[in-house]
């Protein structure tokens, strides 16, 4: 196999021509539309050897011409023929996954990673990606995908993972050349966490790949996800205000979701729990919902900092006590002047623990 070849892929429909290789084992393989996809080497097999030697075409006519003298010489025609995608049982309802793949997950701290858009379906896809930057957005790629295919976006290294801090992926899915029941139109925003390039345990095992990958969800069965970032400004809104529902603030246990803003002497409560600070936990592992059921102790604390003497109830369950021990360990070496205890469990129930600020 080399460059130029025109090669087919074994495990899935698709092919184009050997643009190159990466190491020993991954070729790439350009299709009609330019995208360069990489493959095993072992995926994809050689359908054709063309001998691109002028002499040997002109010999080759001459020969042809000898043996059949009484037949005109046929004009050279393109070949128009495209096989139709195939379709899957099940198919019909739309999925679609955006994926980092590390290119050496053996050597994770110095890897680089390619991102994929996966397209679980049988309907064609036309997507555009884009990243957010300050006050705006910028387009990363845009391409149509085949149906039950996935297709190769970029590779990028860790220099550039603030740039992936917020991304969205809208996507159109259509049939072509025959009748379909039409889908509405794709606009999913993710928040991408830097932090899971680095841990070994994020990049799992998959449909999709051979090696583990991360793999976000945009659309599964035809519900889009639910964005897995939160807007600053809101959290703050709903973390510091009190329940427009006078009713059910009335009760302790129904006010603890949010913190407020405190009576004379009350404590300011808030819930650590992912379902109250989150809007989905799809996508994240339980290393990642610790992560930032800690970012918003942090912040909590931060933002009654100069509030001396402000008492704070962080609701964080009993279960295994891994929440209410990281917790602890923050209070012991980051906050060591803060003073802390188990909070009334007449008023919160087990699970809190009470901060004073000093």
């Amino acid at each position: 196999m080399k460059i130029g070849d025109k090669v087919r892929f074994l495990s899935e429909i698709g092919g184009g021509r050997v643009a190159g290789f990466q190491g020993k084992n991954i070729v790439l393989v350009e299709d009609e539309d330019g995208f360069q996809v990489p493959m095993s080497v072992k995926e994809v097999v050689v359908i054709g050897e063309e001998n691109y030697d002028t002499q040997h075409v002109v010999e080759v006519k001459q020969q042809q011409k000898k043996a059949a003298p009484e037949e005109a010489e046929p004009a050279d025609k393109p070949v128009t023929f495209r096989a139709q995608p195939q379709e899957r049982k099940g198919g019909e309802h739309l999925s679609a996954y955006l994926a980092f793949v590390p290119v050496d997950v053996k050597e994770l701290t110095q890897t680089r990673f390619e991102a994929y858009f996966i397209n679980d379906s049988n309907y064609y896809m036309r997507f555009t990606y884009l990243s957010s930057g300050a006050n705006s957005w910028q387009l990363r790629a845009t391409a149509e995908v085949e149906p039950n295919t996935k297709l190769y976006i970029e590779e990028f290294g860790r220099e550039i993972l603030s740039e992936l801090e917020r991304v969205c992926v809208q996507i159109l899915p259509y049939k072509r050349e025959k009748p379909f029941l039409l889908k509405p139109a794709v606009d999913v925003q993710l928040r991408v966490d830097a932090v899971k390039f680095y841990k070994l345990h994020t990049f799992q095992e998959n449909d999709f790949f051979e090696q583990p990958s991360l793999v976000y969800p945009l659309i599964e069965n035809d519900k889009p996800i639910k964005p897995l970032f939160v807007d600053a400004n809101q959290l703050k809104e709903n973390m510091y205000h009190k329940p427009a529902d006078k009713t059910s603030s009335s009760n302790p246990q129904s006010s603890i979701s949010n913190p407020q803003t405190p009576k004379a002497g009350q404590p300011v409560v808030v819930d650590l729990h992912a379902d109250e600070i989150l809007e989905t936990t799809t996508g994240m592992g339980a290393s990642d919902i610790l992560n930032y059921q800690l970012d918003v102790f942090r912040k909590t604390l931060q933002q009654y900092a100069k509030k001396k003497g402000t008492k704070l109830v962080f609701i964080h369950g009993k279960g295994e006590g891994v929440l209410r021990q990281a917790i602890v360990n923050e209070l012991r070496y980051r906050y060591k002047s803060y003073t802390y205890q188990d909070a009334s469990f007449q008023e919160y129930g087990y699970g809190a623990t009470q901060v004073t600020i000093r």
